[in-house]
C-alpha cells in the first residue's frame, strides 16, 4: 500500500507541479501585460491632464484679461481716477470684478502702489508685493502670473488704464479653489491638488482628494523630490500615477504654488479582477483534472511497483531465491527478469565479497582483519596465543632487482611455503608489502620462539622461482598473550616493536622487552616534533675547535647540531639524526645547519674572527636538486667567500646514487666549497672510489684514534693513511683525539689537523670565539691543555 501511494503521489504530484508552473506563468504574463496597460494608459491620461490643465488656466487667465481690459477703458473709472473719487473706484472694481469671475481687483498707480482694492489686506498707498512679477510676465509676453495670495493659489492679470496717458494698472485676481479643482478633475478625470506656501507658511491644501488624504498630501508636496515628471505615489493605501509642477517658485524660493495630478492605478486594475477570477478558476479545474488522470495513470502501475518492491526488500534482507513473477511484456515485465538476475548475480558475489572481506586478494591468506578478530577471540576465552610480527628483510631488494611480476609470484608462495610448519589452528595473515602476521592459539613464549626459529629456517632455503634463485631474510618480533599484554591492538603493537628491535641483533628474532613501549613513544613524540624544531627556535649549532698541528693554532672548527627539546632536555645527535635520515627530515635539518653556520661566519668576519666550518651533509642532501645552487647564493647574500666553507661527506653516502652524487659534488667544488670524506675507513673505504672524488682532506674516523697507541693495530692503519692521503695530495684530519700520547703520534707522523675532547668539546658561539682568542697566542701545548 506504501508503494502505491508513493508512485500514485509521485505522479501526481509531477503532473500537478508542471500544470501549477504553466498556470503560473500564465498568470504572471497576464499581470505584467495587465500592469503595462494600465500603467500605459494612466501616463496617457496624465498627459492629456495636464494639457487640459494648461487650456484651462490658459483660458482662465484670457477670460479675465478681456475682462480687465475693458474696465481698464470704462470712461466711468478713468473719470473717477482722475477726480481721485475712492468709492466710485473700488465700485467699479467690484462690479466689474463679480461680472468675470474675479476675485480681488487692485488699481495701482504707475509707480506700483496700491490706489483702490477689493481686498483689505492691500493698503492704500503701499507698493502692491506683485507689481514685478506682472511686469515681468508682460515683458515675457504672458498674460498672466499665478502667486501665493492669502494662502491660496491666485492667478493674475492687469492692464494700463489710459486717458489718454497711462495714468493706472487694473489688476483682477481669479483664485484656484476647489470649484476650480473640480472642474479639472471633471474634465481630466485625473485627482487634482493645489498647494500655496508664502515665506514659510503653508496655505490651505485644494484638492479633489478625500479628506484622510490631505495631511500626507501636504507633507509629500513639501518634501524634496528629485526633477523626475512622473512617477508611481502611494497615499493612502493607494497607488497613483502622479505629475508634481511648481506653478510659482521653486523649491528655493519662499514663494511657491505647487500643482499635483494623480491618476489612479488601482481602480484601473480593478477593472481586470474578473480576468483574475477566471484564470483561478481555469486552474482549479486543470489542477482537479491533472489529479484525476494522475490517479488513473498510477492505479495501472501500482500492482507491479509494489511487486517489485516487495521482491526488493526481499533482496535487501538477503532473499535471494524467490524468484519475481511478473508476467507482463512492457518495461515491468523487462524490469522483473533483470532483478531476477540481479539477485542470482549478488547471492555470488556476495558468497565472493565475504571471503574478500577477510582475506588478503593477493595471496589468498586471511588479512589483518581476520587475524585481529581470531586474536580477540582467543583473549576474550582467556586462551595462551602468542602474535608473530613477520618482515621479509630482503623484500625490497629482490623486487627492485626482479620486478613487480615477481614480487607477486614471490608473496603468494609464502603461504604454501610455511604451511607445513603451522597447525591447523594457526592464522598466517598477509598485511602489506613483506609484512606478515602470525597467530599461534595455545602456545607460551618458548613454543612461540621455537616456531619462529623454524619459520626463519623455513624460509632461508634457497629456492627458485620464475628463473630467479633467492632465499628469504625475515626478522620476527614476539609478544604472548596474557604476559605482554591484555588487548588486541597493544599485542600487535608490541610484537612490532620487538621486530623493530630484532632488526638489530645477529639472529633478527626478538621477544617483547617490557618499558619498548616508552622508547618507542619517545621515539614517536622526537619524529613529531623535529619537524618544527628549527620553526621553534630549539636547534643551535655547538663549534669543535680542530686544532693545525703544523702551527699549533686552531684556524677551523666543525659545526655540529644541538636540539634542546621542550619536554626531553638536550636530545643527542645519535639520537635524533638516525631518526631524522630514517623519516626524510634529514634535508630540513641540513638546510638549517648550513644557513646559520654561513649566518655565523658573517657575523665574525664582521668581528675580524675568521675561521673556517665544516659542515655534514647526508646522502639526502647529495641527491637533492637545490643544495648546489642554494649553498651560493647563501654565500653571496651574507658574503662569506666559499674557501671557508667545508662540507664532510661520507662514502657511503655518494655510493648510494654515484653519478647524481659526483655532479653536486664537482658544482659545490667549483664553487670554491672544499669537500671532505667523513669516517673514513668504516665505509666503502677504497682507493678506487677515493680517486673519482673532488675532495680536499680525508677524516679518520675516531674509532681508530680514540685509544690510538704506537703498539696497536690502529697505528699501522692510521699512519698508512695519513702517508696515502699526503701520496695523494688530500690534507688528513683525526677526530676523537682525546689522550695526549695520541695527539703526539699523530704530530710525528705529520697529520695535518686533529680533533677531539683532548682539545675542546664542542662550544657555543661566544665562547668558542672566545676561547680560540685567548688559546691564539698560545703554543700548541697549551691550547692542547
Amino acid at each position: 500500500m506504501k508503494t502505491r501511494s508513493s508512485v500514485q503521489w509521485r505522479i501526481s504530484s509531477v503532473l500537478v507541479l508542471l500544470l501549477l508552473v504553466v498556470i503560473a506563468a500564465l498568470t504572471l504574463a497576464v499581470k505584467l501585460a495587465t500592469r503595462d496597460a494600465v500603467r500605459t494608459q494612466a501616463t496617457q491620461q496624465l498627459e492629456v491632464g495636464g494639457r487640459v490643465f494648461e487650456r484651462l488656466l490658459d483660458m482662465r487667465g484670457r477670460r479675465l484679461r478681456d475682462g480687465v481690459q475693458l474696465l481698464a477703458a470704462d470712461f466711468g473709472l478713468r473719470d473717477a481716477i482722475a477726480s481721485a473719487d475712492s468709492a466710485t473706484i473700488r465700485s467699479a472694481l467690484l462690479n466689474h470684478g463679480g461680472r468675470i469671475g474675479a476675485s480681488d481687483a487692485v488699481l495701482l498707480g504707475m509707480d506700483g502702489k496700491v490706489m483702490a482694492s477689493t481686498h483689505a489686506t492691500f493698503v492704500e498707498g503701499a507698493p502692491f508685493p506683485y507689481d514685478q512679477a506682472l511686469r515681468d510676465a508682460r515683458k515675457r509676453n504672458q498674460n498672466m502670473v499665478i502667486v501665493a495670495w492669502g494662502g491660496l493659489p491666485v492667478l493674475l492679470v492687469d492692464a494700463v488704464v489710459s486717458a489718454p496717458l497711462p495714468i493706472a494698472r487694473v489688476v483682477m485676481g481669479f483664485t484656484m479653489d476647489d470649484s476650480f479643482a473640480q472642474e479639472l478633475h471633471a474634465l481630466s478625470n485625473l485627482q487634482v491638488s493645489f498647494l500655496a506656501v508664502n515665506a514659510g507658511h503653508v496655505g490651505e491644501l485644494i484638492t479633489t482628494q478625500p479628506p484622510a488624504m490631505r495631511a500626507g498630501l501636504v507633507q509629500w508636496l513639501l518634501s524634496e523630490h528629485p526633477p523626475v515628471l512622473v512617477n508611481v505615489g502611494q497615499h493612502g493605501g493607494q497607488r497613483f500615477l502622479e505629475q508634481r509642477l511648481e506653478l510659482a517658485g521653486g523649491e528655493s524660493s519662499p514663494e511657491r504654488v505647487i500643482a499635483l495630478l494623480q491618476s489612479p492605478l488601482d481602480d484601473a486594475l480593478r477593472a481586470f479582477a474578473p480576468l483574475d477570477h477566471d484564470i483561478m478558476m481555469i486552474a482549479v479545474a486543470a489542477l482537479l483534472a491533472s489529479l484525476l488522470g494522475a490517479l488513473v495513470l498510477a492505479r495501472t502501475i501500482s500492482r507491479p511497483v509494489r511487486t517489485l518492491a516487495d521482491a526488493a526488500e526481499r533482496i535487501g534482507q538477503g532473499d535471494y531465491q524467490v524468484r519475481v513473477q511478473l508476467r507482463r511484456s512492457d518495461e515491468f515485465g523487462t524490469l522483473a527478469s533483470a532483478i531476477n538476475m540481479m539477485q542470482a548475480g549478488i547471492a555470488e558475489r556476495e558468497q565472493r565479497l565475504a571471503h574478500n572481506a577477510l582475506h588478503d586478494h593477493l595471496t589468498g591468506l586471511p588479512n589483518r582483519a581476520l587475524a585481529m578478530e581470531r586474536l580477540g577471540s582467543a583473549i576474550a576465552a582467556e586462551r595462551p596465543v602468542a602474535v608473530l610480527s613477520v618482515a621479509l628483510d630482503n623484500f625490497t631488494t629482490l623486487v627492485s632487482n626482479a620486478g613487480n611480476h615477481f614480487a607477486e609470484s614471490l608473496l603468494r608462495s609464502v603461504g604454501p611455503t610455511v604451511e607445513p610448519i603451522l597447525r591447523p589452528g594457526d592464522t598466517l595473515a598477509h598485511l602489506i608489502g613483506g609484512e606478515y602476521l602470525l597467530v599461534l592459539e595455545g602456545v607460551d613464549a618458548q613454543r612461540a620462539v621455537a616456531v619462529a626459529d623454524r619459520l626463519q629456517q623455513t624460509l632461508l632455503k634457497p629456492r627458485r622461482l620464475e628463473g630467479h634463485d633467492f632465499a628469504l631474510e625475515a626478522s620476527i618480533g614476539i609478544a604472548v598473550f596474557p604476559g605482554d599484554g591484555q588487548q588486541v591492538e597493544v599485542l600487535v603493537s608490541r610484537a612490532c616493536i620487538a621486530r623493530n628491535d630484532a632488526l638489530a641483533l645477529p639472529g633478527r628474532l626478538q621477544l617483547y622487552e617490557h618499558g619498548r613501549d616508552l622508547v618507542h613513544q619517545r621515539e614517536v613524540s622526537l619524529i613529531r616534533d623535529l619537524r618544527g624544531a628549527a620553526d621553534n627556535g630549539q636547534l643551535a649549532l655547538h663549534y669543535q675547535p680542530k686544532l693545525d698541528l703544523r702551527l699549533g693554532q686552531v684556524r677551523q672548527a666543525e659545526a655540529l647540531l644541538r636540539w634542546q627539546h621542550p619536554v626531553f632536555g638536550m636530545v643527542s645527535p645519535g639520537e635524533f639524526i638516525p631518526l631524522a635520515e630514517r623519516t626524510g627530515s634529514i634535508q630540513n635539518l641540513t638546510r638549517w645547519v648550513i644557513a646559520e653556520s654561513i649566518r655565523q661566519l658573517a657575523e665574525w668576519n664582521d668581528r675580524g674572527f675568521v675561521v673556517e666550518l665544516s659542515v655534514n651533509v647526508s646522502a639526502e642532501d647529495l641527491l637533492g636538486t637545490d643544495l648546489a645552487d642554494r649553498v651560493p647564493r647563501l654565500l653571496a647574500t651574507h658574503g662569506v667567500p666559499a674557501r671557508q666553507l667545508t662540507f664532510e661527506i661520507t662514502e657511503s653516502a655518494v655510493m648510494r646514487e654515484p653519478e647524481a652524487a659526483l655532479a653536486v659534488l664537482h658544482r659545490l667544488r667549483g664553487c670554491g666549497i672544499s669537500l671532505s670524506v667523513d669516517d673514513f675507513g668504516t665505509g666503502y673505504s677504497s682507493l678506487a672510489h677515493l680517486k673519482r672524488l673532488p675532495v680536499q682532506e680525508l677524516k679518520i674516523d675516531q674509532s681508530f684514534v680514540r685509544d690510538l697507541d704506537e703498539t696497536s693495530e690502529d697505528a699501522v692503519i692510521v699512519r698508512s693513511t695519513i702517508e696515502m692521503s699526503h701520496n695523494l695530495g688530500l690534507r688528513v684530519v683525526a677526530e676523537g683525539v682525546e689522550h695526549e700520547r695520541s695527539l703526539r703520534l699523530l704530530e710525528r707522523w705529520h697529520c695535518d689537523t686533529a680533533q677531539g675532547y683532548l682539545i675542546s668539546r664542542p662550544l657555543a658561539a661566544g665562547p668558542f670565539e672566545a676561547w680560540v682568542r685567548q688559546a691564539a697566542y698560545s703554543p700548541a701545548t697549551e691550547v692542547v691543555g
